[in-house]
């Protein structure tokens, strides 16, 4: 059962390490590219801050973003901004999903988010939570995916290989850390793949950070996933 109160208190602490650790910047530093392609830091925080107030959208009965248009333009005309005005608004809207997750709700709806994406509302704080420590890595100064909770990385591996279940052009595989195990891809009477390695190169390589050189592969080759 997903405990919504819980991952919304994950999300406060992890967006104030991020915060934390983005107050060491200055503005050339936020300026440089991130480890995200044709992104600086500057794109990741706008990013974060517009991603925070879409949710609360979600969570209030509107739609997460006026288009994709819009939100792409949104990210574009906050990158640039000085360091000190990205963090006000990162902090700020981060508040503004938190009043919002306090709001007493009926957390088992159906919510929509992009492209057609359904989920309950409960798992809105666990995604956020991800869009906060995964972007802090993103971020390249000095908090990597073996620095994220041990909780978030093992929910995170398994979200990701649900995302990619059933997935026709995935081989059923089979993924494991040596004591968790998670099943993706097409549908099949055996496993045709097996994955293993330690949690952070896993949730690496489900998550597009890593290629996935430090992982074994039994059974065949290291399936291609699609980008998420």
């Amino acid at each position: 059962m997903i405990d919504h109160a819980h991952d919304l208190a994950c999300v406060r602490e992890a967006t104030e390490r991020l915060l934390t650790a983005v107050a060491k910047l200055d503005n050339a530093s936020q300026a440089e590219p991130s480890r995200l392609p044709g992104w600086t830091r500057g794109h990741v925080l706008a990013h974060l801050a517009r991603n925070a107030d879409a949710l609360v959208n979600v969570l209030e009965g509107r739609p997460m973003y006026e288009s994709a248009g819009a939100r792409d333009a949104d990210i574009e005309r906050d990158a640039r901004r000085t360091l000190d005005a990205q963090l006000t608004d990162v902090r700020e809207s981060a508040a503004r999903f938190q009043r919002a997750g306090a709001v007493p709700a009926d957390w088992t709806r159906t919510v929509e988010l992009r492209n057609g994406v359904t989920d309950a509302a409960a798992r809105l704080p666990f995604r956020r939570w991800a869009e906060v420590d995964l972007h802090h890595v993103d971020l390249g100064i000095g908090y990597e995916l073996e620095d994220l909770p041990a909780e978030f990385t093992q929910r995170e591996s398994g979200f990701l290989a649900d995302r990619f279940a059933g997935h026709p052009e995935i081989p059923a595989t089979r993924v494991t850390d040596g004591t968790r195990e998670w099943r993706t891809g097409r549908e099949a009477a055996v496993t045709e793949v097996t994955v293993s390695g330690a949690p952070a190169d896993l949730l690496g390589w489900l998550a597009g950070r890593r290629p996935g050189t430090a992982l074994e592969v039994t059974g065949g080759t290291l399936p291609k996933l699609p980008p998420l």
